[in-house]
Formats: structure tokens, C-alpha cells, sequence
């Protein structure tokens, strides 16, 4: 709230939007979104990562022990082109990889080429990841970045599993912070105020009005 002309309000993060604290001044997100997109991001890189076991996939193999070969006399499953459109050029990569790009403008990192797509995958992580801190506070549109790799951390996590996740929605607390809640919540604690709601309470929380594209 600005009391008159001459106060300026107080600086929040651009994700939550939760007031920034004393030592997040000069930062564009607060410190726990920058630990969850930091999270989002280590979840989709390494041999282990939500890539390389989205690539096993593509394929459906025996009872899901690994990628089926194609043209194996008596199967006619095709490949899972919705894990086929994350894994290949213009999937996840891409996504990252524009980041990469993006980010080296300000000075964030080189943005490399080349290599196997796992590897790329990899090395675009390593490069967001060990410059994330230094973005908080450099780069005005980390809750767009924060929104895609969120993304696509769990459309990654949805095939993997195989299973149908519940539908989110989003909902405003009075404070004006926006979460995302699914039918069975069991609580819900507002990142903005610390307000804490109960499942039926959170469920009658307003929706929160889309975003314009």
C-alpha cells in the first residue's frame, strides 16, 4: 500500500508476490522461488533426471523396463509422440537452451552448442543453475523462465509416471499471492502473507485472473 505521493511501494517478488525481505533488496524473485526453480531445474538434468528417464519412454518397452525396438515383429505400439515432442529439437533442450541464450545477454553464462541432446540438456542446466543467484537480480522476466521450467518439470514427471496428474488451479489469496491447488489439497499456506487455509477453505478461495499473453 503507498500512504502518499512521495512513498514508493514496497518491492516484491515478481512470482508470488511475496514482499522482499530486508536482505533480498535489489532482487527481481525472493529466495524460495529461487530454490524452486533451482529445484525444477536439477530435477530435469543427469544420468537419474526427468530427461534421460523421459527418453527411456519414447519407445514403450517390456512392462516399462526400457525403449522397445522399433519394428519388433508382433508389436505395433507406437512411439508416445507427446514424449517424442519433449525429448527431440524444439522440446525441453530448446526451452533451455533459449534461456541459455537469453540469460548470456545479461551477462549470465555462454551460451554453447553442439553435443549429444542429454549433453546439452546437462550443460544448459549447469550453466542456469550456477547463475540463477545472479539473475534474481538482473533479469526482469524470471517468472516467465520460472513458469516454463516449471512446466516442464511436470509434463516430465507426468509421462514419466504414466499417470494422469490432477488438474491444477490457481487461486488468490486477499493478499493478492497466487497459488495453484488441486481438488484434494489437504492445506494450503500462502507464500505472500503465511495465511494458512484449510481443504475446504482453499478450495473456496476466488480463482485467480488468467495473465494476459
Amino acid at each position: 500500500m503507498i500512504d502518499d505521493a512521495t512513498d514508493a511501494p514496497f518491492p516484491r517478488c515478481i512470482i508470488c508476490p511475496r514482499q522482499l525481505l530486508d536482505h533480498e533488496t535489489g532482487r527481481y524473485i525472493c529466495l524460495p522461488c529461487e530454490q524452486r526453480i533451482d529445484r525444477d531445474l536439477a530435477a530435469i538434468a543427469g544420468p537419474a533426471g526427468l530427461y534421460a528417464r523421459l527418453c527411456l519412454r519414447i519407445q514403450p518397452g517390456r512392462g516399462g523396463d526400457g525403449p522397445a525396438i522399433s519394428g519388433t515383429p508382433g508389436r505395433s505400439t507406437p512411439c508416445n509422440e507427446q514424449v517424442l515432442s519433449l525429448t527431440a529439437n524444439g522440446g525441453i533442450v530448446s526451452t533451455l537452451e533459449t534461456w541459455v541464450e537469453d540469460w548470456s545477454s545479461y551477462g549470465l553464462g555462454v551460451h554453447g552448442s553442439g553435443g549429444r541432446l542429454q549433453y546439452r540438456v546437462d550443460q544448459a542446466v549447469d550453466t542456469l543453475r550456477r547463475n540463477l543467484t545472479r539473475a534474481a537480480s538482473r533479469h526482469p522476466a524470471l517468472d516467465e523462465f520460472g513458469r516454463e521450467i516449471g512446466q516442464a518439470r511436470r509434463q516430465a514427471e507426468a509421462l514419466v509416471s504414466g499417470e494422469r496428474r490432477p488438474r491444477r488451479v490457481a487461486v488468490q489469496c486477499p493478499c493478492g499471492t497466487v497459488s495453484t491447488v488441486t481438488l484434494d489439497v489437504d492445506k494450503l499456506e500462502c507464500r505472500g502473507c503465511q495465511a494458512e487455509y484449510g481443504h475446504s477453505e482453499a478450495l473456496r478461495l476466488p480463482l485467480a485472473e488468467r495473465r494476459a499473453a
